[in-house]
């Protein structure tokens, strides 16, 4: 089956290239009203460190929102606003040297029709800076980890964070004891989204932890107990308003928003494919007669589409029925144990089931953990938990998310804070967000039609360039509306969106 990125090279001409617009000529009504932005500073994770296409790069991380925000501050009385330095990423490939899963930033080869990671080696290292930035996003942070003492020090790893190891003040730091630092009297609160997004892109194999508030028990994939949320964020905004700063909050968004759940359709098999696979129709017919309608013929009428076969965590087992029927069929009977194993919880996917974006490189394709005929992913090898969010993981994922935004606004609200409801925001990019200067803004990831108005990156969780733009605008309006400012409004449009190159070498 073709990857579906082979449709990102259609969509080359929508990104071209360019340097975005900021609204920076002085005017007289500008104002600052009831804020005071002399020194901003922005906590959160990957989303407001400029996390885009997998990874922190050089420039990349200059169309944060936080940058692009303090660019319009600087109009009204705003302060420095200093960012963790990438000056060492020369070439602009991102990652981290020498840390596995810390990759080159994604860019599409237009050469193979789809995203990688850009060639060459990175200059990014954990070299200390030892130094308190305005920007304290760190990437792949939950809430409980701005409070961790030791957060930044590399000899904690694999449990510290490479991001932190790279500025922390000390190595005993806090994220926010460093924030602190920087003495705000303006800040933006951004986190809380890992709580529930690590567990969300791992496909629900972490554990819910609702009930456990012993947050050091957690596993990377686990999500937050709501209690332990609301404390710790309670905690944050105590520290943050402590010398009489202001700020917004910002809502965690659900994950139904985001491409990297919803590009992948769950019937991505066209009936044209699996009508020439013999052993696939044979399989599913023989299914279909054991497992009591989890799993139906495949069709081949052309034009039709099948769903892909998934393992059920929830399920009642059919692993002896299974065995015991295809015991009794020749061609079966040497594989009878295998297929009871492989396919005692399968079933196949319907559109209550979100396939995770790394799945569409997998479909179709050999497993190399089956045994042919039946190791074809998602057609004769079902799907794993990693690659699928079913309902009752959505469920959890929902839940907690429902609760941490109450909490949010809550304290919000306590302590007389504006809110960006980002949540509404983002939720919106399924019917269309429409800006400012009447542009619509989609979700619709892999479509060239709308391509100049796609706001995420490649890796399908975090934002493009011009996506960062358009929440810097929607925090300004509620900067303006709350705190009685007039501070004007980037230029989207202006900003780029992916690195398209002919080749990668």
């Amino acid at each position: 089956m073709k990857n579906k990125f082979i449709y990102l090279v259609l969509i080359a001409a929508g990104f071209a290239s360019c340097e975005p617009e900021f609204e920076n000529e002085v005017n007289a009504n500008y104002s600052s009203g009831d804020a005071d932005f002399s020194s901003y500073v922005a906590i959160g994770n990957s989303l407001t460190a400029g996390y885009m296409d997998r990874t922190v790069s050089r420039v990349g991380q200059s169309y944060s929102f936080p940058n692009n925000l303090s660019k319009q501050f600087a109009l009204v009385g705003g302060g420095e606003f200093t960012q963790p330095s990438f000056a060492e990423d020369i070439n602009n490939l991102g990652g981290i040297f020498g840390i596995p899963d810390f990759s080159n930033r994604l860019i599409i080869n237009a050469s193979v029709g789809g995203p990688q990671p850009i060639a060459g080696t990175s200059t990014v290292t954990l070299t200390p800076q030892a130094t308190a930035y305005n920007n304290m996003g760190v990437p792949g942070a939950k809430s409980f980890h701005l409070l961790a003492p030791g957060y930044g020090n590399v000899a904690n790893l694999p449990n510290a964070n490479p991001y932190f190891i790279r500025h922390a003040t000390s190595t005993t730091a806090t994220v926010l004891g460093d924030a602190m630092l920087k003495s705000p009297t303006f800040f933006t609160n951004w986190i809380g989204g890992n709580d529930i997004l690590s567990y969300a892109t791992s496909g629900g194999v972490g554990v819910n932890q609702t009930g456990n508030i012993n947050f050091a028990s957690y596993g990377i994939n686990d999500i937050t107990d709501p209690g332990v949320f609301a404390s710790v964020y309670s905690t944050i905004i105590t520290t943050l308003t402590s010398g009489g700063a202001k700020g917004v909050v910002a809502t965690i968004p659900s994950v139904t928003s985001i491409p990297y759940f919803t590009t992948v359709p769950y019937n991505a098999l066209p009936a044209e494919a699996t009508a020439t696979n013999i052993n696939a129709l044979q399989l599913y017919g023989f299914l279909a007669q054991v497992t009591g309608g989890r799993i139906s013929p495949l069709s081949t009428v052309p034009g039709t589409r099948n769903p892909v076969l998934i393992t059920d965590e929830t399920l009642t087992s059919l692993s002896s029925q299974i065995t015991g029927a295809a015991a009794g069929v020749p061609s079966l009977a040497p594989f009878a144990s295998a297929l009871g194993q492989l396919y005692g919880k399968a079933r196949q996917a319907t559109s209550n089931d979100l396939i995770l974006l790394p799945a569409s490189g997998k479909i179709g394709n050999p497993n190399s953990m089956g045994i042919a005929p039946f190791n074809v992913n998602g057609v004769t090898f079902p799907l794993q938990d990693e690659d699928v969010l079913i309902p009752f993981e959505k469920s959890a994922i929902a839940t907690a998310t429902f609760a941490y935004n109450a909490s949010i606004t809550s304290i919000a609200a306590s302590n007389g804070l504006a809110v960006a409801n980002m949540n509404a925001i983002l939720g919106q990019l399924v019917s269309g967000l429409k800006v400012e200067d009447g542009t619509i803004y989609t979700a619709n990831y892999f479509s060239s039609a709308t391509a100049s108005t796609v706001l995420f990156s490649l890796d399908g969780v975090h934002p493009n360039a011009r996506g960062y733009a358009v929440i810097t605008n929607e925090i300004i309006k509620v900067i303006n509306s709350y705190y009685n400012a007039n501070i004007p409004f980037v230029s989207a449009a202006g900003f780029p969106g992916a690195t398209i190159l002919t080749s990668n070498n």
